[in-house]
């Protein structure tokens, strides 16, 4: 959620104007009991200082509970004490959250909210008639002032933050979600806690601190090991269920788009880079993404042991940086300029190294340790995806094209004009045009020259018409000597001209011969000449088979007949 900075400016003012000269005025009409044991004072502000340092993790939301400690502190000490507690607490828990520096004005807001909190429920409970040092069994308005007292601080505090979230915030989300179930739950049942914590010391002095704090904080370390090996169990979980993922995928776009999206989703990431090392150690940047968006790919200057891409690929081991100036040393670093947390990932392929993932944020301590075994796992197996992947579309690939000519074979040919003509049936595209060319007595030029003479003439045949109709259309091998172009949204005349045009290139150019079996010249130039047929659709036919025919009635028909080497167009 962002602040402008004019707000933060105003947060700072209202708590320049408040807060300090509050606690002096606190001090002056509330002073601190003379009795105040400075050992006991520091035992307090230990405690509190403990506990906001070590949220309690419940159901995977980081609950900070200080109530129970300044409800403690207030009855035994008074307001202006309370108010340093809880002062002293906000300052610990924001310094262990570490905020980044435009984050800073959380500072003075939550300090702001607290002492307001402090200072309203304090005079409201000494209106009531309640007092500091009552013991909470001499009656039960003693301890009905306290727990209205508490329950007045709670409520009062959860006010504020809802004005905080809809004024400062600017926050549309509702307030009273699961983090305000969980957070409204443990606050009410450690509510006694800080009635015996007050009770207890007064019994037994800094004792009480031990007896009472020394459990709740051990319960808390407890539980955040123990919600933290759960996350390592869910990250595990994940990785096991993406890597599926990524196996399922047979192309390499699939797999690098998904391979980030997971990323995306899980981590808080502003900056991804996927970075490809090939045998020659060539480094080519395969993926890129920065704030959100996908960048071109492209070559990148890297070299082993400089910046931070180097020094993983160097190394072959993860880093892992928390803030700008834990990298900023390294020779080479490129990465931009408002980075902060930087993780960096090895990934290997039968024990060579094949890239590196750098994942950046814009926040200090953005990533921790779990998650860097969790992108480690991660581009294990997106390194083996991207291969699998890339074997199937290369096969594929070889599957689809003419060894000879390397243009596009038959079967991809017959693929290609079933989705080209489904999409005219669909009207997505208007019209469609398919041309056929026979090369004219081409076994005789077998039979003089011999095959790989025949060859040759395919090859180079095959290189003008792609030439010729470059990205406008799809030209296959149709078998033996037929050649087939597909045409989308060509009109009749648009087909006409460019067939002409090949047939000129073919006509008017001989084909120059180097293995051939007779003579002694090292190469020599024959003519050769080609037919064409063209058929358009939807003027011509009404389904793809149509198409075909009626194209190569044209070919044999109007062209063939007609004396070879020249352009027919199909006539119903």
């Amino acid at each position: 959620m962002h602040v402008t900075s004019r707000v933060k400016k105003v947060i700072f003012f209202v708590w320049l104007l408040l807060v300090p000269p509050g606690l002096v005025l606190t001090y002056m009409l509330s002073p601190p009991p003379a009795d105040l044991n400075l050992l006991n004072l520091l035992g307090f502000l230990l405690l509190a200082s403990i506990v906001a340092a070590m949220p309690m993790v419940i159901n995977g939301t980081p609950i900070f509970i200080i109530q129970w400690v300044s409800i403690a502190v207030f009855l035994r000490y008074g307001l202006f004490v309370e108010m340093i507690t809880v002062q002293l607490s906000v300052l610990v828990l924001l310094t262990k959250l570490r905020i980044p520096k435009e984050g800073l004005f959380r500072l003075p807001l939550n300090s702001l909210m607290f002492f307001v909190v402090s200072l309203v429920s304090g005079t409201v409970y000494f209106s009531l008639g309640g007092q500091t040092l009552s013991r909470m069994g001499e009656g039960t308005v003693v301890l009905w002032l306290a727990t209205a007292y508490a329950v007045f601080y709670y409520v009062l505090n959860q006010l504020i933050v809802i004005i905080y979230q809809k004024f400062v915030y600017k926050s549309t989300e509702s307030y009273f979600g699961k983090d305000f179930m969980w957070e409204s739950l443990t606050t009410v049942i450690t509510f006694p806690l800080g009635f015996v914590l007050y009770t207890l010391h007064l019994e037994l002095g800094a004792l009480a601190l031990l007896f009472i704090g020394g459990p709740f904080a051990s319960v808390s370390l407890i539980l955040r090991m123990y919600y933290s090996t759960q996350d390592i169990n869910v990250y595990l979980q994940k990785a096991a269920e993406i890597g599926h993922q990524l196996a399922e995928r047979i192309k390499v776009d699939e797999v690098a788009e998904l391979f980030l999206q997971k990323l995306s989703e899980m981590l808080p990431i502003d900056y991804a880079y996927v970075i490809e090392i090939e045998e020659n150690d060539d480094v080519v940047m395969a993926r890129r993404i920065e704030n959100g968006f996908i960048m071109p790919n492209s070559q990148i200057p890297i070299k082993k042991y400089q910046g931070v891409s180097g020094t993983v690929w160097g190394t072959g081991k993860p880093v892992l940086f928390g803030s700008r100036k834990e990298w900023r040393h390294i020779v080479g670093g490129n990465l931009p300029a408002d980075s902060e947390s930087v993780l960096g990932i090895p990934m290997e392929k039968s024990g060579r190294h094949v890239g590196v993932v750098v994942l950046v944020s814009k926040k200090k301590r953005a990533f921790e340790k779990s998650q860097l075994m969790l992108v480690d796992i991660l581009c294990s197996h997106y390194a083996i995806a991207i291969e699998n992947a890339r074997h199937y579309e290369q096969a594929k690939e070889e599957s689809e094209r003419c060894s000879l000519t390397k243009l596009r074979n038959y079967r991809y040919f017959e693929k290609m004009l079933t989705r080209e003509f489904g999409l005219v049936d669909k009207r997505v595209r208007e019209r469609l045009a398919l041309i056929i060319l026979d090369i004219d007595h081409f076994k005789a030029v077998n039979d003089t020259y011999g095959h790989q003479s025949g060859n040759e003439v395919l090859r180079e045949l095959a290189s003008r018409i792609k030439n010729i109709v470059g990205d406008s259309g799809t030209v296959a091998r149709y078998g033996g000597e037929e050649f087939v172009i597909l045409l989308p949204e060509a009109t009749s005349r648009e087909a006409y001209n460019m067939t002409e045009l090949i047939r000129q290139s073919i006509a008017n150019w001989p084909f120059i011969l180097s293995e051939h079996m007779g003579g002694d010249s090292p190469q020599i130039p024959i003519k050769v000449t080609a037919s064409f047929g063209i058929a358009t659709a939807p003027e011509d036919a009404e389904d793809a088979m149509a198409l075909i025919r009626h194209a190569d009635r044209a070919l044999y028909v109007g062209a063939k007949r007609a004396g070879r080497n020249r352009v027919a167009a199909y006539v119903k």
